[in-house]
C-alpha cells in the first residue's frame, strides 16, 4: 500500500501494549478497507491480537434515526463479517474523543480511517494527542488520498481532473488483502450498544427510516451488480431524466464507507461499457473534488466558501425583490407554487435520496426563495443533511455551494442570482418529461 494513504497523527512511535486497535469511523466495511488492512498487518508483524471499536454517537452533528438505521444495517454486517475473520468487534456509546483513549490505554497502536469534515479531522486531532500509542490513519473512502490529488483547493473540476486522472493508476489497484490469524481475545473493554436490539428511543425520529433501501456493504455490492447489468449502458445519455432508472445508488453507501470506492471504479472499467468515462466523472473527479473542497476549505458550509466573483455578485443582488419568499418550514414541508421543486423535495422526504439533477434545481429556487444567500445556504444544508441518506457528506456541501456559484463561472447576470447560474422549470421540460416526474413521485408518496 503506497505511503500516501498512511500519515501519522500523533510524534509517538514506540508501540508498547497488549493489543492493536482499528477505531472505525468512516470507513464501515470489512471489503477492501485498507484501514482494516494495515490493521491486521500491524497485528500480525507485532504478533498482537486486533480488536475493531465503533462508538456510536448519538450526538454526531444531524444525526437521525433515517441515518442511524441505515448505518446500523452496515454495522451488523460488520459485525458477522469480522467474527468469521476472528476479530473482535465492540460498539462503545459515546463521544470518540472520550472512548477511544480510554479504550486504549492497554493499546500499542491505534489505526483509523479518515473523514475530512471539521468535527471529523478534529476528533482525529484530540484522540491522537490524548493517546498514550502511536495513532496512524489511513485514507479508504477516496481512489486518489487528497494530498496526492492536489496541494491545494481546486478552482473547479477542469482544474482537478487532470491531477486527479493523473494519479488513478497508481492507486485504483493500491490493495492487498492480509492473511490474519487470530491472537488470543482482547477483553479490556466491553461493548455498551447492542446493534441486534438498539435503543433510539431518544433519536430524532422526524426522518423515518427508509425501509426499502436497507444499508450494508452486501447491499452496497448487490446494487452495484444491478447498476452494472442493467444500467451503465444508459447512464451516459439519461442520468440527467429522472424518469429514467440509471443511477447507481451508490452515494448512500459510499457515504457510510459501506463500499469502496477503488473496486466500483475497478468494476466499472472493467465493464467495458459506453457510460464509464461518464460515470468515473462523477465518481472520482466531481466526487473527489468535493474532498479536496471540504479538506482545504473549513468554511465549506457557509457563503465565505464561494469564489470572490460569486460572493461579490450575490452581494451586489441582495436587495432585489424576491417574487416568492418561503419560509424553513414551507420548504420542508414542500409547500411551493412549484409543483416540480415540491415532488423533488417530496422524493427526498420520502426516499431518503433525491435525483441528482433535480438537486441542482432544488438547490438553485432555495436561492430564489430566500431573504439572502446565508439563509438560503442554510435551509439548503438543513434539508439535506436531515433527509438524504448520504447528506453530512462533502458531496453535499460541494453540491450545494455549486449552486451558489462553487466551482462554477460567472454567466449572464439576472435579478437575485447576478452572475451565478440559473435554471428554471423551461429548462427542465426541455431536458425531459417534467411533468411524468411529478405525476412518478406523487404516485410513490400515495403508497406511503
Amino acid at each position: 500500500m503506497k505511503s500516501d494513504r498512511i500519515h501519522n497523527l500523533s510524534k509517538r512511535r514506540d508501540m508498547k501494549g497488549r493489543f492493536i486497535m482499528y477505531w472505525m469511523q468512516a470507513s464501515q466495511r470489512t471489503e477492501e478497507n485498507p484501514a482494516l488492512e494495515i490493521a491486521k498487518q500491524e497485528a500480525k508483524r507485532n504478533s498482537l491480537p486486533l480488536i475493531v471499536l465503533f462508538v456510536f454517537n448519538t450526538d454526531y452533528p444531524s444525526a437521525n434515526l433515517r441515518n442511524f438505521s441505515f448505518m446500523i444495517d452496515g454495522l451488523k454486517a460488520v459485525k458477522s463479517k469480522l467474527k468469521e475473520m476472528g476479530i473482535r468487534f465492540t460498539v462503545i456509546e459515546g463521544n470518540p474523543t472520550e472512548i477511544v483513549p480510554r479504550a486504549s490505554r492497554n493499546c500499542a497502536l491505534i489505526v483509523t480511517d479518515v473523514g475530512y469534515l471539521r468535527h471529523q479531522i478534529a476528533w482525529r486531532r484530540e484522540i491522537a494527542k490524548a493517546s498514550s500509542c502511536p495513532v496512524i490513519a489511513v485514507e479508504a473512502n477516496v481512489v486518489v488520498p487528497v494530498k496526492a490529488a492536489s496541494n491545494k483547493e481546486e478552482y473547479s473540476a477542469a482544474t482537478f481532473r487532470p491531477r486527479v486522472l493523473s494519479r488513478l493508476q497508481d492507486f485504483i489497484t493500491d490493495f492487498e488483502s492480509v492473511v490474519f490469524e487470530p491472537g488470543d481475545p482482547v477483553t479490556d473493554f466491553e461493548t455498551t450498544f447492542d446493534l441486534d436490539n438498539p435503543d433510539l428511543s431518544n433519536i430524532d425520529d422526524t426522518a423515518s427510516m427508509v425501509s426499502n433501501f436497507p444499508g450494508g456493504q452486501e447491499e452496497a455490492n448487490r446494487q452495484l451488480e444491478i447498476f452494472l447489468e442493467t444500467k451503465i449502458d444508459r447512464f451516459e445519455k439519461e442520468r440527467n431524466d429522472p424518469n429514467c432508472d440509471c443511477l447507481s445508488e451508490m452515494s448512500p453507501f459510499l457515504h457510510f464507507g459501506q463500499i469502496s470506492p477503488c473496486l466500483i471504479a475497478r468494476r466499472v472499467m472493467e465493464s467495458g461499457s459506453s457510460g464509464i468515462e461518464a460515470y468515473l466523472e462523477e465518481l472520482i473527479v466531481r466526487r473527489e473534488l468535493s474532498m479536496n473542497f471540504v479538506f482545504y476549505n473549513s468554511r465549506y458550509d457557509s457563503f465565505e466558501a464561494l469564489p470572490p466573483w460569486a460572493q461579490k455578485t450575490l452581494n451586489e443582488h441582495r436587495s432585489d425583490r424576491r417574487e416568492y419568499v418561503y419560509s424553513l418550514s414551507e420548504l420542508e414541508g414542500g409547500m411551493t407554487h412549484d409543483p416540480y421543486w415540491n415532488a423533488a423535495q417530496r422524493e427526498m422526504v420520502v426516499k431518503g435520496k433525491m435525483h441528482g439533477y433535480m438537486r441542482m434545481y432544488w438547490g438553485k429556487k432555495i436561492l430564489e426563495w430566500s431573504p439572502d444567500p446565508e439563509t438560503a445556504i442554510s435551509s439548503a444544508i438543513y434539508l439535506n443533511d436531515k433527509y438524504e441518506l448520504d447528506g453530512r457528506d462533502p458531496n453535499g456541501y460541494s453540491g450545494i455551494l455549486w449552486c451558489f456559484g462553487k466551482h462554477d463561472r460567472a454567466w449572464a447576470e439576472r435579478s437575485v442570482f447576478g452572475k451565478v447560474r440559473y435554471m428554471n422549470s423551461n429548462g427542465l421540460k426541455r431536458k425531459f418529461d417534467a411533468d411524468a416526474y411529478v405525476q412518478k413521485i406523487s404516485s410513490l408518496t400515495s403508497k406511503e
